[in-house]
């Protein structure tokens, strides 16, 4: 890893354009965070408020916050009557937190506005990208560090996390904190082993790892024992460990996190370690959980995905990156990526995010390679990768092909932002070998933009069908009255349905769907295809009256099939 400072640092070529932009803002941190914060809003709110409830993950986060907020209990926690013990309280505090906060300043209908709930997710986003810079400040330039962090705030992957109520953009955040302030102990270590670490790098260290096990369990132990423990064999020595304050460091998580550890032990009678190690961690590592197994190099094989437009450089930069190996930088970023990605392609259980927390090694460890012009300038691996930069071209395709599917239209008001996208990626792609990759870089990184909105600020929210919950919510609402109970039939039993329409929505099946409406007024039955004619049959005998409400036709996004529900409404009198 290039460790010059900013007056050595190589340019091949007059900076121009957005290289330019670039220039101006790394000439001071201040700049260097305005531009970034600036980005992330940018990239990240594009649909941030528009898109309703997404199903499953988000809809019960946010489900099990509200019935925090409903109950009073911000220990227990639960989704309706069942519990809810595979994750630790954080994110649920936090959500609980921006709900309040939002009451406070009277948002209408709070606690079913799910953009509020996902406050937590997008300011761990954008802090997580400051982190980066943060932690690539300790490896190379602050030009370098800030191109670094924009490879971050541009992926795809933080993109979709940025917009979801749910743990990994919050982990992340705690993840970079720890992992970047044991990077500056260790090179300082390295460097001048006689010098005095102090103590603000070690307290940056244990309390993000405290938070992380507050977030989501023993991950972030994952990561910094694994890469600790790298270290210490490559190294052939342990001692630089001592400068992290393992004794007092660990005291001080164990006391942050002992007081809810103690209470939902008390509450739960000892199931929540039932449930969050036998039935969640240790499922995953022995089978595909919910249905989510795959092969080993499936994370490898979505890399190129899910961390695009960082991702195309990754293969010309791969073979330098092993050359510099022993070098104590890039020693430490790849005992930071490695370890625990071997790990992750082995467990059985997989989904895209769980290797999130690596990749801010990785764009350290592109962005350091560029920095040096080291980049495997064969012409063959060249042609093959920057070709890759076209993917909004891909992008746009699909948004046209699901418009037709599922819309039943074209998307034309998608059309421009997809077509700005696809420009810019395919120059990039074409002046690759003209311009350099550090200007087809910057140029996938402002398509990344055009790309988010176009998928997540027009397409989805154009799409109602592909939220069947948020569409019954509205017919509901105009029901005239004040609260309305719901049970639903068949496939349909998302969890959005419950953050959208009370936390008692029943899910049964026909003829207890038909019993439900029998023993009310404002009482409404979902009732999907197959259900109905048992539901009819029931009705029929208990002579129940009622009248069909609306037909719904909608995507469940959740198991990739049509649904058709059919409302009806009770009209027993009181």
């Amino acid at each position: 890893m290039s460790t010059t400072t900013e007056q050595a640092r190589q340019t091949l070529q007059p900076p121009r354009g957005l290289s330019a932009v670039l220039n101006y803002a790394s000439a001071s941190h201040r700049r260097a965070a305005a531009l970034l914060v600036a980005f992330c809003l940018i990239a990240f709110l594009p649909g941030f408020f528009q898109i309703p409830p997404v199903d499953r993950d988000e809809a019960r986060f946010a489900q099990a916050t509200k019935q925090m907020l409903e109950t009073g209990q911000y220990v227990d926690i639960r989704f309706q009557d069942e519990v809810r013990y595979k994750k630790p309280v954080g994110i649920y505090w936090l959500q609980a937190v921006a709900v309040k906060a939002g009451e406070a300043v009277g948002i209408p209908h709070a606690r079913t506005t799910i953009w509020l709930y996902r406050l937590p997710s997008l300011f761990a986003a954008i802090g997580a990208v400051l982190l980066t810079y943060w932690t690539a400040l300790a490896f190379v330039t602050r030009r370098t560090s800030l191109l670094a962090a924009l490879m971050m705030a541009s992926c795809v992957l933080l993109g979709v996390e940025a917009r979801l109520a749910k743990t990994d953009a919050t982990l992340l955040f705690t993840c970079i904190a720890a992992m970047g302030s044991m990077a500056r102990i260790y090179l300082m270590q390295r460097r001048t082993p006689e010098r005095e670490v102090g103590w603000k790098l070690p307290a940056i260290l244990w309390t993000a790892m405290a938070a992380g096990v507050l977030i989501k369990g023993p991950l972030v132990l994952m990561f910094v024992g694994l890469t600790a423990l790298t270290l210490a064999i490559a190294d052939r020595s342990a001692r630089w460990l001592w400068a992290l304050r393992p004794l007092a460091g660990f005291a001080w998580l164990i006391l942050l996190v002992l007081p809810w550890f103690v209470a939902i032990m008390v509450k739960s009678g000892g199931s929540f370690i039932t449930q969050s190690v036998g039935e969640d961690m240790l499922a995953k590592v022995v089978g595909g959980q919910e249905s989510h197994g795959a092969p080993p190099g499936f994370y490898f094989l979505l890399f190129w995905v899910t961390f695009w437009p960082g991702s195309i450089l990754a293969g010309v930069a791969a073979p330098r990156i092993w050359q510099a190996r022993r070098e104590p930088g890039a020693r430490f970023l790849l005992s930071w990526l490695l370890p625990s990605w071997a790990v992750f392609e082995i467990v059985m259980t997989k989904l895209p995010h769980y290797v999130l927390p690596l990749y801010p090694a990785i764009a350290i460890l592109i962005a350091g390679i560029l920095e040096g012009g080291g980049l495997y300038n064969k012409r063959w691996l060249v042609r093959g990768t920057a070709g890759w930069f076209a993917f909004p071209a891909v992008v746009a395709v699909v948004v046209v092909v699901v418009f037709v599917i599922v819309g039943r239209g074209l998307g034309l008001l998608a059309w421009p932002f997809a077509a700005a996208a696809a420009i810019f990626g395919l120059f990039a792609w074409w002046l690759y070998e003209v311009d350099g990759p550090e200007r087809a870089l910057l140029r996938g990184i402002v398509a990344s933009v055009f790309v988010a909105v176009a998928v997540y600020a027009v397409t989805f929210p154009s799409l109602p069908a592909l939220f069947p919950s948020a569409l019954i919510a509205d017919e509901l609402r105009d029901s005239g009255c004040a609260e309305p109970r719901v049970a639903s039939t068949g496939y349909y039993e998302e969890p959005s349905l419950v953050f959208l329409l009370g936390t008692g929505t029943r899910f049964t099946d026909g003829m207890g769907a038909a019993e439900f409406l029998h023993a009310g007024p404002c009482r409404f039955a979902l009732v999907d295809a197959r259900s109905e004619r048992s539901f009819v049959q029931r009705a029929d005998a208990i002579g129940l009256r009622y009248a069909m409400s609306q037909r719904v036709d909608g995507f469940n996004i959740s198991i990739g099939r049509p649904v058709t529900l059919t409302v009806f409404r009770s009209t027993e009198k009181p």
